[in-house]
């Protein structure tokens, strides 16, 4: 893989738009700002393009992307849209919401998107200028958290060249990202709702504006991103639900449970979803063997928040 001299451009800053739209459409790759994590962008209808998200990721070809939208109707032309689907695009995009549905037979989605599936995930993103580059692009963009696989997600700049600096030519400043965890992934099949991957727009809240059940996801089989058993991982192993840090533990805190850090004095779970990624890195960051996190109601978003400290405390496979 090519070694580049990554260049960081504020999204402010005159050219941010048309540089990041050069450099994908020449099959590069692109570092980019969402409202949730930051993303590595590619072309979504370039073969090559997409495989080197998975070359530089280090990225399993089984796991699929989430193809970014600039509207409905850019998804509405690589995807079939049910009259649900709409409705939840209506309500909640821009947003932290993706949606998977059956790919049109005619799409020019590069296989590698999909992972060789018949459905692809799609989002419209809540972050103006990248928007504005896929717009300007006229595809959808692919793109995954701008991370090594499997490793804790990028909420800043300093993330991502942390984790992918010289693999690519550019990364788009947007400042930190202000949901501070991935979108929530919702299947539509046969006009039935099952969540994929909870996130900060909760199964209840799509429940109660569609006036239909959210069903669990009913297989094990790898169906959209940020599904793996082992993901979202510092270094050091995680221990959940705990009260207290034991000898060579370091401590995250959370509400009326102190710690080292905390995700939120207050017990806020969307502050602690905004902090996690954020504060678990700072906590890998002291050398401890074992960080320790105190319980995370699971409820709400704190399914969301618990999801991603399961999996980051899983078994890692080894390499």
């Amino acid at each position: 893989m090519a070694i580049f001299k990554t260049q960081v451009v504020s999204e402010h800053e005159d050219g941010a738009i048309s540089s990041a739209v050069e450099l994908l459409r020449a099959g590069n790759l692109v570092a980019i700002p969402t409202e949730t994590v930051y993303g590595l962008a590619a072309d979504a209808t370039e073969h090559c393009a997409v495989q080197q998200i998975y070359e530089a990721k280090g990225r399993p070809s089984n796991n699929p992307l989430i193809c970014h939208v600039s509207d409905i109707e850019m998804a509405k032309s690589y995807v079939v849209v049910p009259p649900i689907a709409e409705k939840m695009m209506q309500r909640f995009w821009p947003g932290p919401l993706s949606l998977v549905l059956e790919m049109r037979q005619a799409t020019k989605i590069a296989l590698p998107v999909s992972a060789g599936l018949h459905t692809l995930a799609v989002r419209c993103p809540d972050h103006e200028i990248t928007r504005q580059i896929i717009r300007a692009l006229g595809h959808p963009i692919a793109a995954p958290s701008a991370n090594p696989s499997g490793k804790l997600s990028p909420t800043s700049v300093a993330d991502v060249k942390t984790g992918l600096g010289g693999k690519i030519p550019l990364i788009i400043d947007g400042g930190n990202t202000d949901v501070g965890i991935e979108s929530t992934i919702v299947g539509v099949r046969a006009g039935k709702l099952y969540l994929l991957r909870p996130g900060t727009v909760t199964a209840d809240d799509i429940s109660q504006a569609m006036g239909e059940p959210v069903f669990d996801r009913d297989n094990s089989e790898i169906t959209a991103p940020g599904q793996l058993a082992s993901h979202y991982a510092p270094t050091a192993h995680v221990r959940m639900n705990a009260s207290h840090a034991d000898d060579s533990e370091i401590m995250i805190g959370f509400g009326d449970v102190a710690g080292n850090y905390t995700l939120s004095h207050s017990g806020d779970l969307r502050e602690a979803a905004q902090n996690l990624f954020r504060i678990l890195r700072a906590a890998d960051n002291t050398g401890a063997q074992t960080i320790a996190v105190a319980p995370i109601p699971n409820h709400s978003i704190g399914i969301a928040i618990n999801d991603r400290l399961k999996r980051a405390a899983a078994p890692r496979e080894a390499t």
